[in-house]
């Protein structure tokens, strides 16, 4: 069995990934994660739950050679869930891990949109720092097998309430029951639930060689912009106020976003590459893994109701 250490498990993606990983704990050796002093501190409760659930917690500096040696001693595989900003840091672990020789397996940190989509894809902004990883792997990898697990956008974030500066960026407000969708609201876009993450991810990993040295095209369910708006209006009962947003508003804003240095501006292009069909790829991977049973886009939008509601949102730490 395999021995799984987990880096990013208190992130956004990393806690669907633990969850899945805990439902699963008898089907692994060994099952640890690897975080900082500053997150022990501040998120005691979550990590005592998750020693309490018999995870091992390996506390260190990312950046710190000696620390995730340490850590990677008692591992055969590695799992990333970094966030954006910690994208590069990848690098450094995969360059300790093939030098490591129990590390058998790496799962760099993809969990979205396919970044080699189209040729276009190279040049798209927000890819760059996972095509930087990929090209190390490609030239310096030799021993660890890797997988990318992509999934497209995470449904409950695209599909759910924006806040006002990008809610043009497509918004699903339950309360006032306004619905702003992008193109003609006919795009059809493949969506991955965060629930479902984490169980393609263990999925993935119970398949070794289904999965070694390529990228994983999964997700949960595809629906359009009016698909996802008549859930909404059926379970919430009643007609939302709807209005559109082109592509080439969407375009606009996109470039505005950029020459202006908005934080947000990612936003702009993940959306705009969905509307333009980036996450229809020629075929899922979830029959390569057998993973069959993904979420339906009823039982999404209850989740979202519900959290939007102030209810408790199922499948959440």
């Amino acid at each position: 069995m395999a021995s799984i250490l987990v880096f990013g498990a208190t992130g956004v993606a990393g806690k669907y990934i633990i969850d899945a990983l805990v439902a699963r704990k008898s089907s692994f050796s060994r099952l640890g994660i690897f975080t900082s002093q500053n997150t022990v501190d501040k998120k005691a409760e979550l990590i005592q739950r998750l020693k309490s659930e018999g995870i091992h917690v390996h506390v260190g500096h990312v950046g710190k050679e000696e620390d995730v040696l340490a850590a990677y001693q008692d591992y055969d595989t590695v799992v990333n869930a970094a966030g954006r900003n910690a994208i590069l840091s990848q690098i450094d672990l995969l360059r300790l891990a093939e030098q490591t020789q129990n590390i058998k397996r790496f799962f760099p940190s993809e969990y979205g949109t396919d970044i080699e989509y189209s040729p276009a894809s190279a040049n798209e902004k927000p890819h760059q720092l996972k095509l930087k990883v990929r090209a190390y792997i490609k030239e310096h990898v030799k021993r660890v097998q890797y997988t990318y697990v992509v999934t497209g956008p995470y449904a409950e974030m695209a599909l759910s309430r924006m806040p006002p500066a990008i809610e043009a960026a497509g918004s699903f407000d339950v309360h006032g029951k306004k619905a702003i969708l992008l193109g003609s609201g006919d795009e059809p876009v493949s969506y991955t639930t965060m629930p479902d993450l984490g169980s393609l991810v263990v999925a993935a990993l119970l398949h070794p060689e289904e999965a070694r040295d390529r990228a994983l095209k999964v997700n949960s369910f595809t629906a359009t912009g009016h698909q996802v708006l008549a859930e909404f209006e059926k379970q919430t009962g009643g007609k939302w106020i709807v209005s559109y947003t082109s592509l080439d508003e969407l375009k606009e804003m996109e470039t505005e976003a950029w020459e202006k240095g908005e934080p947000f501006a990612t936003v702009f292009t993940l959306r705009r590459i969905w509307t333009e069909g980036g996450t229809l790829y020629k075929g899922r991977d979830n029959g390569v893994i057998e993973y069959r049973d993904t979420e339906a886009l009823a039982t999404l939008v209850r989740r979202i109701i519900r959290t939007q509601t102030g209810e408790h949102a199922e499948g959440k730490m």
